[in-house]
């Protein structure tokens, strides 16, 4: 009877379980595609040696691991300083004013091949504005809630389509200064003032435009596109480095994959 009780599996325990498990999946979720993975992973085998070689009593290996996991904590906030900063921003911008922005705030667990975006709209836009070396700063939210920004430009509820933007951000338009931030394919604010990175060394033909574009994907996980007004250039920046891409459709592509 003993043995059975350990096996006892309370309904509390399966929502522990259950809650732990959305904590690491959306860890995963910070870390994945930077190089904190990485850091990460090493932690993770640096964690196990120590465990290790307190089971095979290695004394002197033992009180060097132990050393490193007893100041760990710190090691973590340092390392990991981004990504708490971005954890932290998603948590305190929560909105539970409402079921649709309490479920929308646990949006890290859709389905990873999807987006409701429209992405081919926005890179339409942007090889248009290129051409006409229209200055654009586009930001797109994913999993951290960017209302924090709504209120320093105008609020909107516009669906995104390609004459929309173009039409935003035409030269003589009172919406074209500052960003705009698009979330489940809806254009949610215009003219917003976005933090500027003023510590990042960036090439002298970027202006602040791709300093607030720094700014905002350091701060939180949003990604954005930025159309030079001095070359038509497109930019793409996600974690605060600028993206690379050979063409359109791998710019397109890349988008349509880190928004899912």
């Amino acid at each position: 009877m003993e043995n059975l009780q350990l096996w006892d599996f309370r309904f509390i325990d399966f929502v522990d379980v259950f809650l732990v498990a959305i904590l690491l999946y959306y860890i995963y979720k910070l870390v994945k595609g930077t190089v904190a993975i990485n850091i990460f992973i090493g932690i993770l085998i640096i964690y196990f040696a120590w465990r290790l070689t307190d089971y095979l009593n290695m004394h002197m290996l033992y009180s060097i691991f132990d050393g490193f996991m007893k100041v760990g904590i710190i090691a973590l906030i340092v390392v990991f300083q981004p990504e708490i900063r971005k954890f932290l921003l998603m948590v305190g911008s929560t909105n539970i004013g409402g079921k649709r922005d309490l479920f929308k705030n646990f949006k890290f667990l859709k389905n990873d091949d999807q987006t409701t975006t429209d992405v081919d709209a926005i890179i339409n836009a942007c090889n248009k504005m290129g051409a006409s070396n229209t200055g654009a700063l586009i930001v797109m939210e994913r999993n951290n809630n960017l209302d924090f920004l709504t209120n320093t430009g105008d609020e909107m509820n516009i669906l995104v389509s390609q004459p929309i933007i173009e039409s935003i951000f035409f030269k003589n338009s009172p919406l074209h200064d500052g960003a705009i931030i698009i979330d489940n394919n809806v254009v949610k604010a215009t003219r917003v003032i976005l933090p500027v990175n003023n510590e990042k060394n960036i090439p002298e033909r970027f202006g602040l435009r791709h300093r607030a574009a720094i700014g905002i994907t350091e701060k939180t996980d949003a990604l954005a596109l930025c159309v030079s007004e001095e070359t038509g250039q497109i930019s793409y920046i996600k974690n605060g480095e600028f993206e690379m891409f050979k063409n359109t459709d791998e710019l397109r592509d890349k988008i349509k994959h880190d928004l899912g």
